[in-house]
């Protein structure tokens, strides 16, 4: 969603739980779905744990995803305390996943042109990082600390470069209730009974 500025600070939050259950996964579950690794050249160098994802425009159908089962106990908590704190109550999670960089890897300047993108906030909370990552918004560098979550502006162009090990982060779409994104429809499916919806995050690009 665009806003004033490239970056907004959340403050802290307690990501540890979800930091260790995510890094206790398998090779296998971050190669599980591969859809944004295929579907966007700009993801080619990264892998994801989906949770949910989300398809089709007004109308979006949410659906689980295979991290769902192995995250949402952690990751549902949390992203609950942060749109708690920030976010004006009404909002559906329509994407949530992590995702990592491999070393070496890039993701290539673009900003994130679909509508359920301009109509979300975009947030990320650090998994990993490392000295070498190079997270770019509108030609400014930024770096995300652990412990913290931020709602990046993605209608301004970013890349990130990774030139360290391996990172990660996590990142959810929001679908707001108010403005550019009042009166869209949410359909819900084949996700456990919660009151916010997660899903994928970084299904940004649209080709």
């Amino acid at each position: 969603m665009e806003f004033e500025g490239t970056l907004r600070k959340l403050g802290a939050v307690d990501s540890q739980p979800l930091i260790d259950a995510i890094l206790a996964r398998s090779d296998e579950d971050w190669q599980a779905q591969q859809y944004r690794q295929t579907a966007y050249s700009v993801h080619e160098h990264t892998q994801s744990l989906v949770m949910v994802f989300c398809s089709g425009w007004p109308e979006i159908e949410v659906t689980r995803e295979p991290a769902w089962d192995i995250l949402k106990d952690t990751a549902v908590p949390l992203m609950h305390s942060i749109l708690a704190e920030h976010y004006p109550p009404g909002g559906t999670i329509i994407r949530a996943m992590a995702a990592k960089l491999l070393a070496g890897g890039i993701i290539s300047p673009h900003r994130d042109s679909h509508p359920s993108f301009i109509n979300s906030h975009r947030i990320h909370i650090p998994v990993t990082t490392n000295a070498g990552v190079r997270f770019m918004i509108d030609g400014r560098p930024h770096r995300f600390e652990m412990g913290e979550a931020y709602e990046i502006n993605n209608q301004k162009t970013h890349s990130v470069i990774n030139r360290g090990t391996i990172i990660a982060d996590v990142a959810g779409g929001t679908l707001a209730v108010t403005g550019r994104g009042a009166g869209q429809t949410v359909e819900i499916q084949d996700v456990d009974d919660q009151d916010v919806v997660l899903q994928p995050v970084d299904q940004e690009v649209q080709q």
